[in-house]
């Protein structure tokens, strides 16, 4: 891509992109630049990516086309407030963080500017990234594919309504939370029953790895493919129904819907 691509903040998930971009050839590191606070963080990324680096945020605003804003929700406004009369003309400004409206981010460049909201997760880290992608109204086609083109490259992503994006946190955007929390209640299981903890939690991130592969790939049911591994009688509906007992479906269920909750409050 010709355009150039800016990110505000160096943190684990403006690293991980970064990676994911350079490695599918999005963006050649010489059209990418980054700003942040600490020195020693951004020698580091420049070291491993051959990116240009900045201290000044405002070197990013004039450089690129593109600028992600990966900081933290809170620092939002003074972030803006810093470059919003550095920008160019036609920049489209990516926000990452939960609970910022389109809106919120127009209203604090004081003009009509190109806002693409984004809510990845930390799986980008390893390229199995999901993100979910709303654009504001001025934004292109041809705009909103170059933002899918980037996402993509460390993941999946999906174009959404932005009153669906509460939702997507909890989904996808909060989610490997729970998931870790599953594997490592799985890998405490099989050490009780002997097996050693290395070996427990290779084997319980596997098969967490190896069965959304299976729902992505097959494009089956979730309930079919539960269905296969259930014999009559056996061990896997034996354990089936212990969850179903336990109450593991409300529980995912409640749990997601206070995630929700949580980020409808945070939008307010």
């Amino acid at each position: 891509m010709s355009k150039k691509l800016g990110f505000i903040g160096n943190g684990n998930m403006g690293r991980a992109m970064m990676g994911g971009i350079i490695n599918a050839d999005v963006f050649a590191p010489e059209n990418i630049i980054v700003s942040d606070i600490h020195e020693e963080g951004l020698k580091a990324v420049k070291e491993e990516y051959g990116v240009n680096i900045s201290l000044n945020n405002k070197d990013v605003a004039k450089f690129s086309d593109i600028i992600i804003l990966s900081v933290k929700p809170n620092l939002y406004p003074l972030i803006i407030s810093g470059i919003k009369d550095d920008v160019k003309e036609d920049v489209i400004i990516v926000t990452i963080a939960a609970g910022r409206k389109i809106e919120d981010t127009e209203k604090e460049f004081r003009r009509k500017i190109k806002v693409v909201r984004v809510m990845p997760n930390t799986p980008a880290l390893v390229g199995e990234g999901m993100s979910a992608i709303c654009p504001s109204e001025a934004v292109t086609r041809e705009e909103l594919k170059e933002i899918i083109d980037i996402f993509e490259s460390f993941g999946k992503a999906e174009v959404v309504a932005e009153n669906l994006m509460d939702a997507v946190t909890s989904v996808s955007g909060s989610s490997p939370a729970y998931v870790y929390i599953f594997i490592e209640a799985m890998a405490d299981a099989a050490v009780l029953d002997g097996i050693p903890r290395d070996k427990a939690y290779t084997m319980a991130a596997q098969a967490v790895l190896g069965s959304a592969k299976m729902v992505l790939e097959t494009g089956m049911h979730p309930g079919a493919l539960k269905d296969m591994v259930s014999s009559p009688g056996g061990t896997t509906i034996e354990a089936v129904a212990t969850l179903e007992e336990k109450g593991f479906r409300n529980a995912v269920i409640s749990a997601m819907r206070a995630c929700t909750k949580k980020s409808k409050e945070m939008s307010k």
